[in-house]
């Protein structure tokens, strides 16, 4: 089984499940590839959850949508999708998927670390609908990495890596090509400018301003980012805060603050929409040590409070709302 769901003691799994990457040799081979059906029943897990990797899917067949962070793409194969570390997301009402998946690391990426940033872009189009003859080529690209990663002949790691980089550039294609804006409501997770293009941090040397902004972006979207404060995330970054500031006002056109303040908003959709933590829980999580702030600075931003939206999408997306693991807590 090529992921595992982390048992409840984990701070992660306490909430959303939190799926890892397991291969049998994760330090030399962070990659597995299949279909639905070999990778496993938690390749199709129809309750929210998120993983530490990066997983591709290729469906050719089905019927239903995939919910990734409260928007339902409806399937509509051939159809590629893109989920990212860190994105709250499930099958819902499939019948008849199938397809083939391919999972990964960041690990995997180091001949092209410039595909880090161009996963974190086609995060904002999770779901591409390629024409006939681009879902024809992908499906001979993905044959070709699938033999590659069966027979495992010399070498075949930097082949399934340049096969991937190929993947990568042509789903940014198709993302460029692709009608209408990313999903609504989705922020660019690499907190780029328009224009500014992948590799643009280590084109540009790692203490330029795009790169401290694009570092503070991969902070906000790991497991703990929207807990953190401005500063604290200066202090990891080895930056003050008034550079962090200025980096990120000239890279995106925006504050620190005001990403900070988007990364809480879409972390605490995603627990109050997939969990059955408590509005002080889910506070906690996000960085406010008083539910009534956070009460207040949840509805300053999106115009209710965590309870009627929490209301609003119970039952809506999620069949399955997990509990907290604290039976004194109740969900609100």
């Amino acid at each position: 089984m090529p992921c595992r769901e982390l048992g409840s003691r984990d701070a992660w799994g306490a909430t959303v499940p939190l799926h890892q990457l397991q291969v049998p040799d994760p330090g030399v081979l962070p990659f597995a590839m299949g279909t639905f059906d070999t990778i496993g029943p938690l390749s199709r897990a129809e309750f929210p959850h998120r993983h530490t990797f990066h997983e591709i899917v290729f469906v050719t067949g089905g019927r239903g949508a995939h919910v990734i962070d409260l928007a339902a793409w409806t399937l509509d194969p051939p159809q590629l999708g893109i989920i990212v570390p860190g994105r709250v997301h499930h099958w819902e009402r499939v019948t008849g998927l199938d397809g083939r998946v391919i999972l990964f690391n960041d690990d995997f990426l180091l001949n092209h670390p410039e595909d880090r940033d161009a996963l974190r872009l086609l995060g904002d189009r999770p779901f591409l609908r390629p024409s006939p003859e681009a879902a024809r080529a992908i499906g001979a690209l993905l044959a070709e990495m699938d033999r590659e990663y069966q027979a495992q002949a010399p070498g075949f790691i930097s082949v399934l890596q340049a096969y991937l980089h190929v993947l990568l550039v042509r789903a940014g294609r198709l993302a460029a090509a692709a009608p209408g804006p990313p999903a609504a409501g989705q922020p660019d997770p690499a907190g780029r400018a328009p224009g500014a293009g992948p590799g643009a941090d280590t084109a540009r040397g790692s203490d330029s301003g795009a790169a401290v902004a694009l570092r503070f972006a991969r902070l906000l979207a790991g497991p703990d980012g929207p807990a953190r404060s401005v500063r604290d995330c200066a202090a990891l970054l080895g930056v003050s805060a008034g550079r962090l500031h200025q980096a990120v006002k000239e890279a995106t056109g925006r504050t620190p603050g005001a990403m900070l303040r988007q990364a809480r908003v879409l972390e605490a959709k995603r627990l109050l929409a997939g969990t059955g933590l408590t509005v002080g829980q889910v506070a906690r999580q996000t960085g406010f040590s008083d539910p009534a702030y956070f009460c207040r600075f949840f509805r300053r931003e999106t115009g209710s409070s965590p309870g009627d939206f929490r209301r609003s999408v119970r039952g809506k997306h999620h069949d399955r709302v997990l509990v907290s693991i604290d039976p004194t807590d109740q969900p609100s």
